[in-house]
């Protein structure tokens, strides 16, 4: 309970901290200027306050406003008049698709990786992985993007289908979607895949010398036995903690990704917000990151729980 308490704090101090900068840096007036004809100063200062956005009011009304509103669900209004929270509602889709594929691939592929670089530790495996890793690590996201959508495109000429689709989310089907999804995913997923093979290499160095796993080895358990029941469940412990909190940093963080492939979720909308001055959309996704945070914290928690049962105890 006292934890919860703890998180729910950190929750209103990001998000609050997030609309004072966002307020006191960004200028949603620049959204009536260059009009022509130009719009009265006390037209354009009856629209800003319409939607709490009017840096002519005091500061500290136009914060309370807007918590008071967060309080109840209400996130506030776009400078044009929209709802924050139904656009953020219609975009946290796009972007939990994306997080959750590039997230399952990435750690399928980096957990499999790193368990077999330690199992052939120093051997040509361990040394192959090792310098693909440091590779992807070295890519920039938006790099990696740009060489995925060339080498779809060729692909798509090669075959002569348009399988693999570069840009949106996809109106049709579930296929269509999966489409759309791909390459997205795979920007996702292949740093990702890096990072955990990392965490997880290390991780089980550390468990295949320790006592319980040579004891195990000497009692005559076959070497599979030992790698699976014993070593590879405790070496998840960290790297699951890791993982579940990527998974909340990634409802925003990846920015990059949704912007390059037109994808409409949170991460773009938080690039168009601070363009266009809309503060509170811009602490609306804080204040959602904040809370995915805080269910990546629960997540972690419970799955070390699961893994390492006598933690409870």
């Amino acid at each position: 309970m006292v934890r919860l308490v703890n998180y729910t704090a950190l929750i209103v101090v990001a998000s609050s901290l997030a609309w004072l900068l966002a307020a006191v840096t960004l200028d949603p007036r620049a959204n009536y200027a260059g009009r022509t004809p130009a719009p009265p100063v006390a037209v354009v200062d009856a629209a800003l306050s319409e939607v709490n956005l009017n840096d002519h009011d005091p500061l500290l009304d136009r914060y309370l406003t807007w918590i008071s509103g967060v309080a109840r669900g209400d996130f506030g209004r776009t400078w044009d008049g929209l709802s924050v929270g139904a656009d953020l509602a219609d975009r946290a889709g796009v972007t939990l698709r994306l997080v959750t594929a590039g997230l399952a691939v990435g750690a399928l592929l980096g957990l499999t990786v790193g368990t077999l670089a330690a199992v052939h530790h120093r051997r040509w495996f361990d040394r192959v992985s090792g310098a693909v890793v440091f590779l992807l690590l070295a890519v920039p996201a938006v790099v990696l993007a740009n060489v995925l959508i060339l080498g779809a495109i060729r692909f798509n000429d090669a075959t002569g289908a348009r399988f693999l689709m570069v840009s949106g989310e996809g109106a049709g089907g579930a296929l269509d979607r999966l489409r759309h999804l791909v390459l997205p995913a795979l920007t996702l997923a292949l740093p990702l895949a890096a990072v955990f093979s990392r965490y997880q290499r290390n991780a089980m160095l550390d468990v295949l010398d320790a006592d319980y796993v040579r004891t195990a080895r000497a009692k005559g358990l076959p070497r599979r036995t030992v790698i699976v029941r014993h070593a590879l469940r405790t070496a998840l412990i960290p790297t699951t903690t890791y993982l579940t909190f990527t998974f909340g940093a990634l409802l925003v963080g990846s920015t990059v990704t949704e912007t390059v492939f037109g994808r409409p979720g949170l991460g773009q909308r938080l690039i168009t917000a601070i363009q266009t001055s809309d503060v509170n959309t811009v602490a609306g996704i804080t204040a959602v990151a904040a809370v995915a945070l805080l269910l990546s914290a629960v997540a972690a928690d419970v799955l070390q729980r699961v893994l390492n049962p006598g933690r409870a105890r």
